[in-house]
């Protein structure tokens, strides 16, 4: 068992490893109080006045505490993430981190501009975490890639993938969980498809190609395509031309 899993580990691919590692040690070290999750949170603040810089990222790793719903959240980023590195990302490592890095930008934008506006800043105020917003977001990015693989919801009834997002949303309004972290996480997810599947198809242009000091960190691998050997024929014998 313990071989088994230790195989499934390695065989994943880098980001979905790492992120996927730093995730679940960032979540029990806050369990055994070896982390404060007060260090971790999205705080505008003391980004800015104090330079705690590493609020931008460690909010994306805290799962909150151990219970289903981390178990849930844990299911989805080791599947989807690399269900999109595996294939549509496949032999494009960099793309893949620039996707998430994008995705992390926007759902920060809009919480920190969320809790700026009247009416709605007190929600958005709420918001410090917002890991589970980034992996809603890549199970939207991969439902949109493979809109009409068929699936199954505990059973219960049956679904194309496209529709996806939309059970996960009320799976979680059912169960009492907060709709903005859903939400964000598909408005990030459906920015992302917008630009980089749709607008090039429109104009010809790209607005989200990969900076180039970003694939210089990964050495991406080289997707081999196999092709049919070359076939040389013999010429016809000298018979049949003078037929």
């Amino acid at each position: 068992m313990a071989q088994a899993v230790e195989d499934w580990y390695k065989q994943m691919p880098v980001i979905t490893r790492s992120y996927l590692t730093a995730a679940i040690v960032m979540t029990i070290g806050c369990s055994l109080e070896i982390i404060s999750p007060y260090n971790l949170y999205l705080n505008p603040n003391l980004v800015v006045k104090q330079y705690q810089i590493w609020r931008l990222i460690t909010n994306f790793l805290y799962f909150r505490k151990m219970d289903l719903d981390f178990l849930f959240h844990m299911f989805f980023l080791a599947r989807y993430c690399k269900l999109l590195e595996e294939n549509s990302f496949r032999g494009r490592t960099a793309d893949f981190f620039y996707m998430l890095l994008f995705g992390a930008t926007v759902l920060t934008t809009i919480v920190l501009v969320g809790g700026m506006i009247p009416y709605v800043s007190e929600s958005f105020a709420k918001i410090i975490f917002l890991s589970n917003s980034l992996t809603f977001m890549m199970v939207y990015v991969w439902s949109k890639q493979n809109p009409f693989i068929h699936m199954s919801f505990l059973g219960l009834f049956t679904f194309t993938a496209a529709y996806l997002p939309w059970v996960l949303l009320g799976f979680s309004v059912l169960v009492g969980a907060s709709a903005w972290v859903d939400l964000l996480g598909m408005i990030a997810g459906h920015a992302y498809y917008f630009l980089e599947d749709v607008y090039p198809k429109m104009t010809g242009r790209r607005p989200l190609k990969t900076p180039s000091f970003i694939k210089t960190l990964f050495a991406d691998e080289t997707v081999v395509v196999a092709r049919p050997a070359e076939v040389r024929f013999a010429a016809p014998p000298v018979d049949e031309l003078r037929r």
